[in-house]
């Protein structure tokens, strides 16, 4: 909090050679990007935060169903549109088991830990039901989907892989992570849909070239929280680092923390840097409810200095920029 109120966190990059309004479109003095990392049960199932993983990963699913529309309304009420970052199982109203082996045609990485799972026994895909929405619907959520395609605010459907995997180099040749993505990609297609933004399941970042050549314009990352610029990677790509994660902090206030994120956004707009955001849907309801509502009402409110994008959008701007 004291680093906040100083003005020291966020920190506003800065970088004498570069002109941070270069990368924000006329007539505004800020760009806002809001994502979801939209994974239901996907997430939590090998957590090393709890002692039972799958009572989790059941219960943020379920808070994700009862929060997902809630957030929608918000979005079409202020006209604010959300990267949802779509864990590639999700679109599926059901899948099954054939021969035993689930989800045979996606190979498995080796047992892994991490800073956030441990994967050490089993075979990964242990904990998918192999049933239908209805019956597990912490699992499936082609109906959420369908909700976020057909509002008036159109948002877009990113990529989280299609089953929440450690996406580091190294784990393997990256033959995993290429399975994963083509199943995402078939599924989208089938669905009338192209995925052009990643957003990396647990912060593992990795198998960058294999995103660029699957497609992808830009990911999104988590090592600082930072007010700047859209960073350019020589294989193709943009990043996006991270500003804030909207989670309720239970230690502060809920009016401070309503206005710590809204100090944010004036930060962007003051010094012309890019406002990255980003949330898990299964936020707690005060978090959606009071503190998300305050602050995309508040984007609303200075729309005509801060515009308020896709991922997609934004990497198809600065494409724009690069060949101009």
């Amino acid at each position: 909090m004291a680093k906040f109120l100083a003005g020291f966190s966020p920190t506003i990059v800065k970088n004498p050679s570069i002109n941070p309004q270069d990368f924000i479109p006329k007539p505004y003095k800020s760009v806002c990007l809001i994502s979801a990392d939209f994974e239901m049960a996907w997430a939590s199932r090998y957590t090393k935060s709890c002692t039972n993983p799958l009572d989790k990963a059941i219960q943020d699913g379920i808070k994700t169903r009862r929060n997902v529309p809630k957030i929608l309304d918000l979005c079409d009420q202020y006209g604010i549109p959300i990267t949802w970052a779509t864990v590639g199982h999700l679109f599926l109203e059901s899948c099954e088991s054939i021969d035993g082996p689930k989800h045979a045609d996606i190979p498995r990485l080796p047992y892994f830990e991490n800073e956030y799972w441990k994967y050490d026994q089993g075979d990964w895909f242990d904990f998918d039901p192999c049933t239908d929405y209805l019956t597990d619907p912490a699992w499936y959520a082609p109906d959420l989907i369908k909700d976020i395609l057909s509002r008036t605010v159109k948002h877009e459907i990113g990529c989280h892989t299609f089953s929440h995997i450690d996406c580091r180099d190294g784990l393997d040749e990256g033959q995993v992570f290429k399975a994963e993505l083509q199943k995402c990609a078939d599924i989208a297609q089938e669905w009338g849909l192209g995925l052009n933004s990643f957003v990396h399941p647990g912060h593992t970042i990795g198998n960058l070239r294999n995103l660029v050549d699957f497609g992808y314009k830009s990911f999104r990352t988590n090592y600082r929280n930072v007010l700047g610029v859209p960073i350019y990677h020589d294989v193709g790509i943009w990043e996006f680092e991270q500003t804030a994660e909207f989670a309720l902090r239970k230690q502060w206030s809920i009016e401070f923390q309503k206005y710590r994120y809204k100090k944010i956004i004036d930060r962007a707009i003051a010094h012309n840097r890019l406002c990255v955001l980003w949330f898990h849907p299964s936020l707690e309801e005060d978090c959606v409810e009071e503190i998300l509502n305050s602050v995309l009402k508040y984007l609303y409110d200075r729309r005509m200095s801060i515009a308020s994008m896709t991922h997609k959008e934004y990497s198809n701007l600065l494409e724009q920029r690069n060949k101009a």
